[in-house]
């Protein structure tokens, strides 16, 4: 039996009540149709009653969209819906996770660079805050993945860094700024991303680590946050072999995905860690979960192997199908279908739907849309931005900067990302109010059947005081790397850093921390972990010394190269 009064539902009698008796009406097809998560992809009423209230979701997520958009579609969606819906967002930054015009916060590893969880507290309220103002109940947020891979390509500067200590304590922190709010949490990406180089969005990847140094890390972060109420656990398409194996000797060798491992999601997380809420699959479009089994099986599988609800779709209709395919043929049984729907009925009562519902509460007010972009969000953000950006090495002593004697710079951001016109205009303007001439590098282009004339040493000496680049490689999925990458014939041409003991040169990363260790010979390096516009102008300040770098990398920005420090 389910403790619907145990943590962290924590519901009353007439709650239970509630939950049993919801259940009770609904169909076995509108139960297993409660299982799914779509994604939505537009505010059109047609389409919200249409494509997804008719097919009876138990929760929706929209991407980032405009608040006038957001607010509609959420507002018709829990205004006419049967069961109250779980409304999502990526909220992981800011409120910019759900609206275009919501506070850009900053991403999580910039709130652990000040030092203080008390940031990611804020973040959490931020985000939340202005989630919960266009009707979005819950955040796919914190990530408590450590950073333990710098090659990792995913997690990054998503995550609170490579301490354990401090991915829980901000987790526990962006948990409280969250339950202020009335939203859930789903706390991921079970059972921990971060140890492999690669991304779970391309492929299964692999938690390495044995159980013993597990259960010193992740495991003791899992432990503790479940411990303070964590309502949901979203689970990656992410194996651990040794606990797979602890639990079941007999098991292949091959990485199965937590996601479809009744030993991770049962044994582990049920029982040893004592998770007592609502699981919540990864996107179920990965590839790490596709090629882990056949789709057909796969989706009435990983609700019977012990996720709740399934994550978006391949196909809505034909995942549909699948699961109800599934149930008929018993490889989802009536005992595992009963618990899902429990724990999605009792996590929505846990955050009070059932009454808002009553109530007629349930759609957002308009009264409320002002906590978006406020000023208090915004002090939040300008603060943690100040005591984020962390100056990692001046080997050159080129700070502050002079526009009298650098006032040539050549400038190039590094990326190919669709934030870069966006950056590099910001950028730019800041300098040019400051005095400097920016020159935007101009990519070479080399006719290889002619004599090749580069530029001479001389000749660049001449033209330039001061060479900028900005490091602007976001995360993204279905990235193999998140590496720099170069313009160079011959590693020559002027984009990459041959010029080093000619003009002074200045690497700043927005994005990454570890872009050190692709440009060692450069003896200034900043990074700032976010690149929203706040942080840019912050940047700037501090180049221009009107105020002192204050940042602590949460991370070993010299990857553990001892000689990158010099």
């Amino acid at each position: 039996m389910i403790d619907l009064k145990a943590n962290p539902f924590f519901l009353n009698d007439e709650a239970i009540r509630w939950v049993e008796e919801t259940k009770a009406s609904l169909t076995v097809e509108e139960k297993l149709q409660q299982l799914f998560f779509p994604l939505g992809y537009s505010a059109n009423e047609g389409y919200l009653q249409y494509e997804l209230l008719n097919r009876h979701p138990g929760g929706v997520m929209f991407r980032t969209g405009r608040i006038d958009e957001l607010f509609a579609a959420h507002s018709y969606l829990q205004t006419h819906t049967k069961v109250p819906l779980f409304l999502a967002a990526n909220l992981e930054a800011g409120g910019d996770g759900i609206v275009a015009e919501g506070t850009a916060f900053g991403k999580q590893m910039q709130a652990a660079a000040t030092g203080d969880p008390e940031q990611a507290y804020r973040l959490g309220r931020v985000s939340c805050a202005e989630g919960q103002a266009v009707g979005c109940n819950y955040a796919f947020a914190p990530v408590v993945d450590i950073d333990l891979n710098y090659h990792n390509p995913i997690t990054n500067v998503r995550t609170y860094g490579s301490d354990p200590e401090m991915v829980k304590k901000c987790g526990l922190a962006y948990m409280r700024g969250a339950k202020e709010c009335g939203s859930a949490v789903s706390i991921k990406h079970f059972p921990g991303d971060g140890v492999d180089e690669r991304d779970q969005h391309i492929l299964t990847s692999v938690n390495s680590l044995s159980c013993e140094e597990w259960d010193r890390t992740y495991g003791d972060i899992y432990k503790t946050l479940i411990d303070n109420g964590a309502l949901t656990v979203m689970v990656g398409h992410i194996a651990m072999p040794a606990y797979q194996k602890k639990f079941n000797p007999g098991c292949s060798g091959r990485p199965t995905p937590a996601t479809l491992s009744p030993e991770l999601l049962q044994n582990l997380l049920r029982e040893k860690l004592g998770f007592n809420g609502m699981i919540i699959s990864d996107a179920s479009p990965m590839v790490g979960f596709l090629c882990a089994m056949d789709r057909r099986q796969s989706v009435p599988y990983c609700i019977e192997a012990g996720c709740d609800m399934l994550l978006f779709n391949k196909d809505y209709d034909e995942d549909l199908a699948y699961m109800k395919e599934g149930y008929e043929r018993g490889i989802l049984s009536e005992k595992r279908l009963d618990e899902a729907i429990t724990r999605i009925l009792a996590a929505k009562a846990a955050l009070g739907l059932h009454e808002k519902q009553k109530q007629g509460a349930l759609a957002p007010k308009k009264e409320n849309l002002s906590v978006i972009g406020c000023d208090q969000h915004k002090a939040w953000a300008a603060e943690c931005a100040d005591r984020a950006v962390t100056l990692v090495r001046d080997a050159q002593r080129l700070l502050p900067l002079d526009p009298v004697r650098h006032h040539r710079v050549l400038f190039e951001i590094l990326g190919k990302c669709p934030s870069e016109q966006r950056v590099a205009a910001r950028f730019i303007a800041d300098m040019e109010k400051e005095g400097f001439e920016m020159i935007p590098y101009e990519e070479e282009v080399f006719d290889f059947t002619k004599p090749m004339h580069m530029e001479t040493v001389e000749e660049f000496r001449a033209k330039y005081d001061l060479v900028i680049y900005i490091g602007n490689v976001e995360n993204a999925s279905n990235k193999t790397t998140s590496r720099l990458s170069w313009h160079a014939p011959y590693g020559a041409g002027n984009n990459i850093p041959w010029f080093v003991e000619v003009v002074p040169t200045l690497f700043i990363s927005l994005q990454n921390p570890y872009h050190l260790l692709d440009v060692p010979m450069v003896k200034t390096f900043i990074n700032a972990y976010s690149n929203h516009d706040l942080m840019i102008d912050t940047v700037v300040d501090k180049l221009m010394g009107r105020s002192e770098f204050k940042g602590v990398s949460p991370v070993d920005p010299f990857c553990g190269k001892e000689y990158l420090r010099y």
